[in-house]
């Protein structure tokens, strides 16, 4: 097995980091014409509609559930009426169902919206859950799920704020825009699940917010900032825990096997404020980048916005972009259709020109271990390539392809321009299936 973080430091790369809209205040998009709300925004089962074409909804009336509450509720963005439930395909080429809602730009509340009344564990937990609130890093995992742990097994909330992709700035600009909340946000968490003390990390290319965050947790008891050097990927799960505690999450296990529950800024933001209005996760602040953006910036949008909604809001400087990412340059998923709806775990879109792109011509492996020495979590692409290309199973499993994090640093870095991190993905595919062939 690997023997992660044996450096005794966190390994990656140092990138430009472009935070161009660092100082770029929030500016709230118009209402658009019209919506589309995926059915299937969370890690899991998607949701299924529970309206009709015809039906007039209004912004935070739920619109999708899943059978057993497994995932988060869909709440609708606008109000308007349902022009149409049809099957869109998603980033991952996979189709599913979306809500299409024509708004009517009054943006009037469901009236059955109330703020949550909390008298026990149990109530919080569905709380959280009806406010639709997702992991907003970039996982998407069902927050109600993460916090929903036994009495004592959480003994630290890692509050994830590093923000370690080039160009987006959206968490920074939470911080120094919505600090408050995030504070009320960890003290929410903190109450309801008996954890003693909570950490945010802050990647040290943020000094404005780490001063703010600072004098803000000077009066709080258990509450602290850890200033987190700028290395990618810093902001990645285990390599966060690993940064702020020194501990390790073993393969196939999760942050509270450690003793740990790690939440992103924005999510812990937006759960404060469900709390205080009752008005479910609706809308998110994403950056707008790319040196095709005329006017680049971060804006508030109605989950469901389109893509060329947006690009016409702050202006494109060519007719149609050569790259378009949901997210940043090193994880983020291309988008082939500018009318591609965001989601929840939508942070950045990103344009850009052929231009920007560096040469991706792949050449033979020179065997120079730049990959190994960059891995965050010491793991061997160039061998991990070998048994991709083998097809050995044995040998994935023997070099613990399910321990990679998919940051994409050993792509990265390769001189020769292999496509290492697609192949540890479909390793990691080829692993499950054989692995559930033979169970």
């Amino acid at each position: 097995m690997a023997n992660i973080f044996s450096k005794k430091k966190l390994s990656g790369v140092s990138l430009k980091s472009h935070k161009n809209t660092n100082h770029s205040e929030t500016k709230t998009i118009p209402v658009p014409d019209e919506v589309v709300l995926s059915m299937s925004q969370h890690m899991g089962a998607p949701c299924n509609p529970i309206v009709k074409v015809g039906e007039t909804v209004f912004v935070g009336q739920m619109i999708g559930e899943t059978a057993n509450k497994a995932g988060p509720p869909i709440h609708a963005s606008v109000s308007g009426v349902v022009t149409d439930i049809r099957e869109i395909k998603s980033l991952d080429g996979f189709s599913v169902q979306s809500v299409v809602i024509r708004a009517d730009k009054a943006q009037t509340p469901c009236a059955a919206l109330v703020k949550p009344v909390v008298g026990s564990k149990e109530d919080f937990l569905k709380a959280v859950y009806e406010s639709g609130l997702v992991g907003l890093g970039g996982a998407g995992f069902p927050t109600h799920r993460k916090l929903d742990i036994k009495k004592g097994r959480a003994k630290a909330l890692l509050i994830n704020a590093a923000e370690c992709e080039p160009y987006i700035t959206s968490d920074n600009r939470e911080m120094l825009e919505s600090a408050v909340d995030i504070i009320e946000g960890i003290k929410l968490v903190c109450g309801h699940l008996n954890i003693g003390s909570a950490v945010i990390g802050i990647e040290r290319n943020k000094p404005d917010a780490i001063d703010l965050i600072k004098c803000l947790c000077e009066n709080e008891t258990g509450i602290s900032v850890k200033v987190l050097p700028s290395i990618y990927p810093q902001g990645a799960e285990k390599a966060l825990i690993y940064s702020l505690t020194g501990k390790v999450v073993p393969e196939n296990a999760l942050p509270i096997d450690v003793g740990v529950i790690v939440m992103n800024v924005t999510s812990i933001a937006e759960l404060s404020r469900y709390f205080k209005t009752g008005m479910p996760l609706v809308s998110r602040r994403i950056t707008v980048d790319g040196n095709l953006v005329e006017r680049p910036g971060n804006i508030r949008v109605p989950i469901g916005t389109k893509v060329s909604d947006i690009i016409e809001f702050c202006g494109s400087k060519g007719e149609r972009p050569d790259k378009l990412l949901f997210g940043g340059p090193m994880m983020g998923m291309t988008v082939t259709e500018t009318k591609s709806p965001v989601l929840k775990t939508t942070n950045a879109v990103l344009a850009f020109n052929h231009h920007v792109e560096a040469d991706t011509k792949t050449t033979a492996c020179i065997h120079c271990g730049k990959c190994i020495l960059v891995c965050p979590v010491d793991l061997m692409p160039v061998e991990l390539e070998k048994a991709h290309d083998k097809v050995s199973i044995e040998d994935l499993k023997e070099l613990s392809v399910n321990l990679c994090i998919n940051c994409g640093c050993c792509s990265y870095i390769c001189p020769a321009k292999r496509k290492l991190t697609e192949k540890h993905q479909v390793s990691k595919k080829m692993l499950a299936a054989s692995e559930h062939k033979g169970g």
